[in-house]
């Protein structure tokens, strides 16, 4: 195989970072291939003054990266798994996972601040990171925030905010580890469905084999049952459904978050299911919690 790949992704400095392991990997394992992006703004991208329960949701960060595929104005497209929509158009589907990196959320103190306080404002747009830090810090006062992490940081800086809630994974792949001043454990806070593992996407029956080496088993396993979980449930971008798994030997270990939108209330669960079972797991712990049962 000797041609060009074209490489679809968002333009942020984290987004190229994210399509430039495809590169390295193709460098690697395949010299004779070449691998260029092609880098846009996305809707999701131009839109910063409304949050995305408001203008569509997550599906707004790939809308045009899809068409640069149905279009073959590219091979691959990269994202962020927690960016993807639950439902994909069928002759785009995902071809592997990467490995996955720290799926934790984290808080980014502002500049200067050196610990965190009783009473702070605290910047996510997310539902999900918004329902459970309210948990944790009742005293909090959570505002929107929009915007890359560069921006978002910026924003944090110049003091409209005390800190931010950021996924961690995001911080490490820009080198800005040293922002973060705590992690949230997965029992304190559930990441989103997916955090920390880059999905690659492509056209269907198309050949594929030079991703050998760079798609991995566990984050394969591990995105199936989650999203599964999340698909059961109808949980979209507004929704704070989440779930999150790891592999355990030669099972799965699933934690969710179930949301009911009639009356706020929530609930947390786990459960336990073979590696061969990880859709079927996903989607048995979402309607458990959904129906109440005792699990």
């Amino acid at each position: 195989m000797n041609h060009t790949i074209v490489i679809a992704s968002r333009e942020s400095a984290l987004a190229i970072i994210q399509s430039n392991t495809i590169v390295r990997h193709l460098e690697h394992t395949h010299p004779q291939m070449r691998a260029t992006l092609l880098t846009m703004k996305t809707t999701g991208d131009r839109i910063l003054d409304r949050t995305l329960d408001q203008v569509g949701g997550k599906g707004l960060f790939v809308l045009e990266l899809h068409r640069a595929l149905q279009e073959r104005r590219a091979d691959i497209a990269v994202h962020s798994l927690k960016d993807l929509p639950m439902e994909l158009p069928e002759e785009l589907p995902i071809l592997c996972y990467s490995k996955r990196e720290d799926p934790r959320d984290a808080l980014v103190l502002r500049d200067g601040l050196t610990h965190e306080a009783e009473h702070m404002v605290v910047g996510t747009s997310s539902v999900r990171r918004t329902l459970q830090i309210k948990a944790l810090f009742p005293n909090w006062t959570i505002r929107p925030v929009r915007g890359n992490v560069q921006t978002r940081l910026r924003k944090l800086d110049e003091g409209q905010f005390d800190a931010l809630i950021m996924a961690a994974s995001g911080l490490k792949r820009l080198g800005l580890e040293r922002r973060i001043h705590r992690y949230f454990s997965v029992d304190e806070m559930l990441p989103a469905a997916g955090q920390g593992i880059l999905a690659v996407q492509g056209r269907r029956g198309e050949r594929a084999d030079w991703l050998a080496g760079y798609a991995d088993e566990h984050s394969a396993i591990a995105a199936e049952c989650e999203r599964a979980f999340v698909r059961t449930l109808n949980g979209g971008c507004p929704s704070p459904v989440c779930a999150h798994a790891v592999i355990d030997g030669n099972q799965s270990h699933l934690r969710g978050v179930y949301y009911n939108d009639e009356n706020g209330a929530w609930r947390k669960g786990a459960m336990r299911g073979e590696l061969s079972s990880a859709a079927a797991l996903g989607a048995t712990l979402a309607q458990v919690l959904r129906d109440g049962k005792d699990l």
